[in-house]
């Protein structure tokens, strides 16, 4: 895919995140203030960085619903559309800020939290721009497109003293929140045999509306960053998030080559834990596909179709069906999210963690090109 001119807005973007990624790299210290709770006498109010499709039919609608935080401003490239989300929301149009204007948040009372759901490769420079606002920090997932930009994310938000979380809304799900549970008491034993997959089917017109995500610089890699770290966090998942010691992979198959140019259509890989646990997983862009399996040896627990969507998860263990109430994804994970910092309890999805997923998957996209087992830095 071309890259995008330097006249075009998204590269404009990039520029100015890469420059605060830099200051940052330099400027902050090693350790930040600690957290203490915030006062529980009103919602906590979120602005969302970048109004693309996960804001506008995710994360948007999930905020009207909120018990303990509401939308409250916006980030965007077009100011007419970050107008109509303020008339849209209820918010005032002075909480309509742009890319280049995030530090005009500082000292804004009506901003507590700020959400990035920009590109991948933005991530860093907007979350630490939010950091020295003094907001609170969710970012997407994947965290960032490498562990440099991990390390300058948590070192900005612990020098600003404010939390960095990773959008990673299955921790707050009740069905995947049982299975972390079953991992971490070793109901059914501990869990030794994994095995997992994510993706769909990237067609001709999905491709006009996320042509970033073939864009290898803005999205870092192909379905492994998009895709694949469902995976990649559910295998941590089922061994108490304790990160592998190694991984071997291999990219392929690629059956459209035209499309895949610049990064994976899909890829393979196994995860090797200490202790002996393996974890085989896939993630592709060439199939609608979504299961995890973890097994111990005497008994297991699955994930069937679809393990990782937006639609409620059938859990299954050997013991039988895990039946618990339909959540909207969204709606829990902001709501949690919103408690945990509330009640200054620890988040149950860090930076770190985020910072851990980035650096299995550079081991991965390491050992796919050199055909080597390679062992993961995290």
């Amino acid at each position: 895919m071309r890259t995008p001119q330097p006249s075009s807005p998204v590269s404009r973007r990039v520029f100015l995140g890469q420059l605060v990624v830099a200051a940052a790299l330099v400027l902050a210290p090693r350790r930040g203030r600690a957290l203490e709770p915030l006062p529980q006498t009103k919602k906590l109010g979120v602005a969302l960085v970048g109004l693309g499709g996960y804001s506008t039919h995710q994360l948007g609608p999930a905020l009207r619903a909120t018990r303990h935080c509401r939308l409250t401003g916006v980030v965007t490239g077009s100011r007419e559309k970050g107008v109509k989300w303020a008339h849209n929301y209820g918010f005032p149009e002075r909480n309509v800020f742009s890319y280049d204007t995030m530090e005009r948040m500082a000292g804004n009372p009506d901003i507590d939290i700020v959400y990035v759901v920009t590109p991948n490769l933005l991530h860093a420079g907007h979350c630490i721009a939010a950091a020295k606002a003094g907001k609170h920090v969710i970012c997407e997932k994947p965290m960032a497109t490498s562990v440099a930009d991990c390390d300058a994310m948590i070192a900005a938000c612990r020098a600003a003293g404010v939390r960095l979380t990773v959008g990673y809304r299955l921790h707050y799900e009740p069905h995947h929140a049982e299975f972390a549970r079953l991992a971490r008491e070793k109901v059914i034993g501990p869990f030794l045999r994994m095995s997992g997959a994510n993706g769909f089917e990237m067609n001709s017109s999905a491709t006009a509306k996320t042509a970033w995500r073939l864009d290898k610089r803005l999205a870092g890699g192909g379905p492994l960053m998009d895709m694949g770290v469902y995976v990649i966090q559910a295998a941590c998942m089922a061994k108490v998030e304790e990160a592998p010691v190694a991984v071997t992979a291999q990219f392929g198959p690629v059956t459209r080559p035209k499309v895949f140019s610049e990064v994976e259509e899909s890829i393979t890989w196994t995860m090797e834990f200490a202790g002996g646990a393996v974890a085989n997983c896939r993630a592709t862009y060439g199939e609608q596909v979504s299961n995890f399996r973890a097994e111990a040896d005497h008994g297991w627990a699955q994930f069937e179709d679809p393990a990782f969507y937006y639609a409620e998860p059938m859990l299954t263990t050997s013991r039988g069906p895990v039946n618990l109430p339909k959540v909207n994804h969204q709606v829990a994970q902001l709501d949690g999210m919103a408690m945990e910092l509330l009640d200054g309890r620890p988040s149950l999805a860090p930076g770190e963690m985020g910072r851990r997923d980035i650096a299995i998957a550079e081991a991965i996209y390491a050992a796919a090109k050199s055909s080597r087992r390679v062992e993961v830095q995290a």
